[in-house]
Formats: structure tokens, sequence, C-alpha cells
């Protein structure tokens, strides 16, 4: 909109409100000389018109319901001007009450435009997001087909193993060993693995006995492409599989080991197999720094749907990411083992605090500072929902080819606890300015300045695919929705015209699809704050 446009619209909405607050009981102001209302019979409230039976109705100039939040401020602003310039019209006012109702015109004609764009904005955004949504929705299971199928360990072929669990400590061990025999008694311990497992997964004895009869009990977690599924669970006696007896001899019930202290049943979860760990994966490759950013986003999506469904992972770490590689051998990162989860429908990512017997979660090494430095109290509460993204940050360095700070030995160990910014060892140069500040910044100590998961992630999106737009000196949110248009267009062709999507397109359906205009403008303001320090 035009100064001039703006300036019209303004002084439109000036007027209506300078009748709205000024007028009185039997008087009218217009823009010339004052009298009686056109259409308004003496002595009746100016603005309305009514007639023998009808409702009153509104003439003349209204304000509008979207800026009904001026009302007290302008009351009080029409006030000052009709006591210090007498204005009961605009030919009645001085130059200084004409000065400042112009000013005060043109302020409001801006703002209104502003909140037109504001409102595009968002429109285009959630439309946008609607499309992507219904493309982004992951396949049928492998065993759909078999729905009363596979929930026996007699029906699977097991092949080799390709490794193995051990408890984090003695008294996780000891958690885990009060599972009792029956299936009711094992779900109660080891439920929380059970939160990414699919309704078909639980639709065998887990659905028809404990289930349907329990009220309470861990969320179900939405499936997401960078999240493992479960695809069934089920108990069953613990058999002696190749390589027990050396790697795990002491959790085997007495009948297959004599000094075995397991029990006799277990649980078992059937999930699509994966090469190898991000920790397997990076012994043997060097991602490049912007593959390597790609994986790092992967993670920074996963992490966000896990907040959006409230729960908090708490034992990130590169064992615990699982890794399959595409066509054209790009990884794709799936977070799993969610044995240590926080998934409480009635808590949230909000964890009571009151004692030191509160179990805040697996691994110690990357526990935020927020959950580490914690002390328990009648109020304490502990936040995970930037917990997980201070964990992404630390699993940055490894992902980079450094080792993690939070891992190393001697001067090079960094513990969350106590660990100041400055201490953190700086990322390659090879690795794009945005990345080393987002890494930076999601390892800040104060959660309160950490970015959430989902603005890290379009800080990434728009590292990656959005160069041109960001260099823009006066970037408009009317410029960002033409730059989201071309990218869901070019997304949409590069989607149809490949049997099996690569890893970028994947990753660009998945932005597009958790598409929200506020934490996409707050990305770029941080991107663009950082530039301008630089």
């Amino acid at each position: 909109m035009a100064v001039r446009q703006a300036l019209g619209r303004g002084l439109q909405l000036g007027r209506a409100l300078l009748l709205r607050f000024t007028g009185k009981p039997g008087r009218a102001y217009g823009l010339g000389r004052p009298g009686p209302a056109a259409g308004c019979v003496r002595g009746e409230r100016p603005g309305w018109a009514a007639g023998p039976g009808a409702e009153p109705r509104r003439v003349g100039l209204g304000l509008p319901n979207r800026l009904r939040f001026f009302r007290q401020s302008v009351a009080g602003l029409a006030a000052r001007l009709q006591r210090q310039f007498v204005v009961r019209a605009w030919g009645c006012a001085g130059p200084c009450g004409r000065a400042v109702f112009l000013a005060f015109g043109l302020g409001l004609g801006l703002i209104e435009e502003k909140q037109a764009e504001s409102r595009r904005a968002v429109s285009a955004c959630q439309e946008i997001q609607a499309i992507f949504t219904q493309k982004s929705k992951p396949g049928p299971d492998p065993l759909d087909t078999r729905r009363l199928q596979g929930f026996r360990l007699e029906e699977y072929l097991i092949g080799q193993s390709i490794g193995f669990i051990c408890p984090e400590s003695p008294s996780q061990y000891n958690e885990d060993n009060k599972a009792g025999s029956s299936s009711e008694a094992i779900l109660n311990t080891m439920s929380q693995e059970l939160v990414p497992a699919s309704r078909v997964a639980l639709a065998g004895e887990y659905g028809a006995v404990t289930y349907r009869k329990s009220k309470r009990g861990p969320k179900q977690l939405a499936p997401h492409p960078n999240i493992i599924r479960v695809l069934r669970a089920f108990t069953s006696s613990v058999p002696l599989l190749p390589g027990a007896l050396v790697d795990y001899p002491d959790v085997l019930p007495s009948r297959l080991h004599p000094e075995g202290l397991g029990h006799g049943r277990t649980l078992f979860l059937v999930m699509k197999n994966y090469p190898c760990t991000l920790r397997q994966y990076l012994c043997v490759n060097t991602p490049s720094p912007r593959l390597a950013a790609m994986m790092l986003l992967q993670l920074l999506e996963g992490v966000d749907h896990l907040v959006q469904q409230g729960i908090a992972h708490r034992d990130l770490k590169s064992d615990n990411i699982l890794v399959e590689l595409d066509p054209d051998g790009c990884p794709w990162l799936v977070i799993a083992d969610f044995g240590c989860c926080l998934a409480d429908e009635s808590i949230g990512l909000q964890l009571p605090f009151s004692s030191w017997y509160v179990d805040r979660g697996g691994n110690g090494c990357l526990m935020a500072p927020e959950v580490s430095t914690a002390r328990p109290g009648p109020r304490a509460v502990i936040d995970y929902s930037k917990a997980d993204a201070w964990a992404v940050g630390a699993i940055a360095y490894e992902i980079f080819g450094l080792v993690n700070p939070f891992y190393g030995q001697g001067k090079a160990h960094l513990e969350s606890r106590s660990y100041q910014e400055a201490q953190l060892p700086a990322l390659p140069e090879s690795v794009p300015p945005d990345v080393r500040q987002l890494v930076r910044a999601l390892l800040q100590r104060e959660a309160s300045k950490r970015p959430s998961a989902r603005v890290a992630a379009n800080v990434l999106h728009l590292s990656l695919w959005g160069e041109h737009i960001l260099a823009l000196k006066n970037l408009k949110l009317d410029k960002m929705v033409g730059w989201l248009l071309q990218q869901s267009a070019a997304t949409l062709l590069a989607n149809r015209l490949t049997e099996k999507c690569c890893v970028e397109t994947k990753m660009k359906m998945l932005f597009l699809a958790n598409l929200e205009c506020e934490t996409l403008c707050q990305a770029a303001l941080l991107l663009c704050s950082w530039r301008a320090a630089l």
C-alpha cells in the first residue's frame, strides 16, 4: 500500500475513533461546522439511527473489530486532544492538532497494512501445511496385511545378533529385574518401550489383556519418518540366542544359565531392521558439511515431533539413533530406544521433582543443564521442552567429525552441570557459519535463551535452501510467502518425478508439512541477527 493510501485509510479510521470517543449526546462532529448529525433525532446518541420497532443500527464510519484493542489508548489521546486543542472538528483544530491527527492517521493506516500482510502470510502457511501434511503421511506398516499374525516368537526366524543393550547402571538393571513373568507385570515395567508402537502392534495380547483395561499409561506417539515404529509387541519365554551366554549371562533365567538372575519371560518388539547406528555410521563415514547439516536437521525434526506430542526422549545419543541409506547413499536418521522417555498424559513435559528418587532420564553425560542441576523440592518442576534439543546440539559435534565434548577426557571433558558456553570447542571452519551459530545456541545453558527444536529446524531449512531470500536487504512477509510457494511447487514436482524420494526432498516435505508463520519468522530473525553480528 502506498503512503497516500495508508494515510487516507488511517485518516478514515482516525476520524471514526474521534467520533467514537469525543462525541457527546445530541452532538455529531464532522469535517465541517459542528451541528446536528444528518438523520439523527435530537437527543439521540450520535452515530445511531432508530425507527419504530427497529433495532438501533450504526451509521457512518465504525471502528473495525480487529482494531478494538486501540480503544482505551485512543480514548485517552482523543481526550487530550480535546482538552489541549479543542478538537471538535478538523476545521476547528489548530495547526498542532492537525499535525497530531495526520500522524495518528498515518500510523493507523500502516498498522492496518502490516496486519493485512501478516494475515495473508498466516493463511498461505496454513494452506501449504495442509497440502504437505497429506503428502507426508507415513505409509502402511509392512505387517498391516497380517493383522492377526506376528504376535508369537515361533513365527519369526531369528538371525544373527546385531547388538544388545546394557543397563546404564546397576540401579537401572534392578528396575528392569522387577518385572514379573506375567504380561501385565512386564508391560507395567517396560511400557515406555511401547510409546512408538502402532495400534496394530498392540492388537495382540496387550490390546486384549492390559491396554483395554488400564486407563493410565504412557502416551502413544503418532508416527513420524525420523522416529522408530514398533510393528509388533508381545511377551514370550526367553530363548537362548547365539552369543547370549557371553554377551548377557546375568540377565538370563536360571533354566538357561545357573547363575542367571533374569525372569522366564520378556518383552519382544518387532521393528524395521536398520543397517547401523549413527555411531557406527560415523566410524566409517565422514559426511560433507552440507550432508551433516541435513543429518542434524533430521534429528531436530524428530525432536520437534516429540515435543509437539508432549514427549521427551531423555536418552538421546548416537547409539540410540539408527541409520539407513537412500538410493544416493545419503543417510536417513531414526530416533529409537524409548525406554527412558517421559510420556505421561497427566504432566506432559513438566516433571514434578519432589525427591532424588524421581527418574530424570537415562544418559547422564548428555543431560541438559536444567535437568542435571535441578534440585528436588515440594514445588520443584523440571521442564523438558528443550532438553532433547540440547542433546542434539551435543551430538552435532560427532556428526561434524569431532569428539563429543561431554564424552571427552581430561581438559577437553565438559560436564553439563558446570560448563560455560565459552568452553565449547569450535566446530571446523568448513562448517557453515549459520550451523556453527545454531549449535552454540542449542547448547546455551539457560533454556529460555535456547531456540526450540522447531525454530532450530527452520533455521537449517532457511540456511540450506533459502539463501536468496535471506540475502534480501528488506525481507518482507510477502517475499517469504513467494519463496514458500516456489519451494512447494518444486518439492511437489520432485516428489512426482522419482519413485523414491531422496533425503533432501523428504526433508523439504517435512518442513512444509510443519510450516508455521510465527516460528519461521523467528528463525529468519535469528539468522539475520547472527549474520549482522559477523
